[in-house]
């Protein structure tokens, strides 16, 4: 029977790695292939870089002040929104392709969030777990102890997988 093609997520707002595990759990060759890594252009750019030095000046009517404009949004906040967009539609495509069965997702609260939003229905279904940590500089071969909890909850929804699959479908 097929075992289940599980894809983790490993983000924050300027990196991420799509990973896939080689090897069962409790095998001593645990550890994980990195499938796809993606940098933000942006990454270490300042603001002055990002966008305009000074903000837009209004002036008022009533005298003659002028008075700065403050950006709707912090530019570094939209670049890491940006990216992880761009994370979601390679995700979104390649779930499209039906090259995994599951995900899962581990970035901080804030790009998990978005990260998760950012998915369409159908990869958004393929989530079995998720964990709120930052792991983009922890290196693949350390990964598999940051992600025994998760690891767990992925052999208990491979398990629920299989009775899925091989159960005869009602008529």
């Amino acid at each position: 029977m097929k075992r289940p093609t599980i894809w983790y997520v490993v983000a924050d707002g300027g990196r991420a790695r799509i990973l896939q595990k080689r090897g069962r759990q409790g095998d001593r060759q645990e550890a994980f292939d990195t499938r796809q890594e993606l940098v933000s252009a942006n990454l270490h750019r300042h603001t002055r870089e990002l966008g305009t030095e000074r903000p837009g000046r209004v002036r008022e009517s009533a005298t003659s002040a002028h008075h700065a404009v403050q950006p709707r949004q912090d530019l570094h906040q939209a670049d890491k929104q940006s990216f992880v967009h761009e994370v979601a539609a390679v995700l979104n495509e390649a779930s499209q392709r039906q090259e995994f069965d599951g995900l899962v997702l581990v970035a901080p609260a804030p790009a998990l969030g978005d990260l998760r939003q950012a998915l369409d229905a159908a990869t958004r279904r393929k989530i079995t777990g998720e964990l709120q940590k930052d792991l983009t500089n922890v290196p693949n071969g350390d990964l598999a102890a940051h992600l025994a909890d998760v690891a767990a909850l992925e052999e208990r929804t491979h398990i629920g997988w299989l009775a899925r699959i091989s159960s005869p479908r009602p008529r």
